[in-house]
């Protein structure tokens, strides 16, 4: 069975929002259109506790954007953003959320970020989302929302390293840096993931 996986779909990350992907609400209605096509779609939800260590704002001198050390790799800082409880976070009012079956949480640790909907990036906690979708029967994952280049990617990266086939619709996802997009979609199809318009 295929699914639909929506990301990130919320205030925060569409225009007027604190990390806006530019024409991200034009989206909506592609995506709102799309979930006719599948048996099921589920989403995700940045939900970050105040203070979160990603948000540039934790780190004296440190300014949106800019790359630290952190762990074993680097973390793009980021505005605050989608904070839990706040309209922000919220997911957007344009979107049919009538087809979605479940929305999975992520980025709730302060310590740590999240930009797949399966793990967080150090791949130490499950959101639950690949259990779910193996007791549904799912073997096929088709990815749209935001960001393309960071939580769309991510999100069907670690479906293709579970064991799903696993798609980008391109029609349905905007990046925030063009280049970087893509780089990591050679890399992704490299993988045996694909990249196509809509289902």
């Amino acid at each position: 069975m295929k699914c639909l996986i929506i990301v990130d779909m919320q205030y925060d990350f569409l225009p007027g929002g604190a990390l806006a992907v530019k024409g991200g609400d034009r989206l909506l209605p592609v995506i709102n259109r799309l979930q006719q096509g599948y048996e099921l779609v589920v989403a995700t939800q940045d939900w970050h506790p105040v203070g979160h260590k990603s948000f540039a704002s934790q780190h004296e001198g440190k300014q949106p954007f800019d790359v630290i050390p952190w762990g074993s790799g680097k973390q793009t800082l980021w505005p605050d953003h989608c904070v839990q409880e706040t309209p922000g976070a919220m997911l957007h009012e344009l979107l049919d959320q009538r087809r979605i079956e479940a929305v999975f949480r992520k980025g709730m640790h302060a310590e740590i970020d999240s930009y797949s909907g399966f793990y967080d990036n150090d791949h130490r906690k499950s959101t639950g989302l690949a259990g779910y979708l193996k007791e549904r029967g799912v073997d096929e994952v088709h990815v749209c929302g935001l960001a393309a280049d960071f939580c769309v990617y991510f999100t069907a990266n670690d479906a293709l390293e579970l064991g799903f086939r696993a798609s980008i619709i391109e029609n349905a996802t905007l990046p925030i840096d063009a280049g970087n997009y893509e780089t990591i979609k050679r890399v992704f199809t490299e993988m045996g993931g694909t990249v196509s318009g809509e289902k």
